[in-house]
C-alpha cells in the first residue's frame, strides 16, 4: 500500500499534517487518526495541501505491513514523520 502524507496550507487547520486516504476529482480525503478518523475523513481541496514526497522508511513500513487504514497506524505514521522533521532541524 502506497502512503502519502500532506501538509494543510489553507484553512483553519493550516500547518496540520494528514495522511491521504482517498482521492476524488479535485479533492482528497485526509485523516489524522485523532480528530479526523479514517472512517470519516476530511474532504480537502488539492490546491490547499502540499504533498510530502520524501518519507522516512519507518513511515512507509507502517503501511506496508498493514492491509487496511487504521487510526492507530495513521497516528503512528504522523508521529514518526514529526520526529523525523525535528531530528532533521
Amino acid at each position: 500500500m502506497h502512503v502519502e502524507l500532506a501538509l494543510s496550507m489553507a484553512g483553519h487547520d493550516k500547518g496540520h499534517y494528514y495522511v491521504i486516504t482517498g482521492e476524488e476529482g479535485n479533492f482528497v480525503y485526509v485523516a489524522d487518526g485523532t480528530l479526523k478518523l479514517c472512517a470519516q475523513p476530511k474532504r480537502k481541496n488539492r490546491r490547499h495541501i502540499q504533498l510530502i514526497r520524501r518519507l522516512p522508511a519507518e513511515v512507509e513500513e507502517i503501511f506496508q505491513k498493514e492491509e487496511s487504514w487504521s487510526d492507530l497506524n495513521v497516528k503512528r505514521a504522523l508521529k514518526l514523520y514529526k520526529q523525523y522533521l525535528n531530528e532533521a532541524e
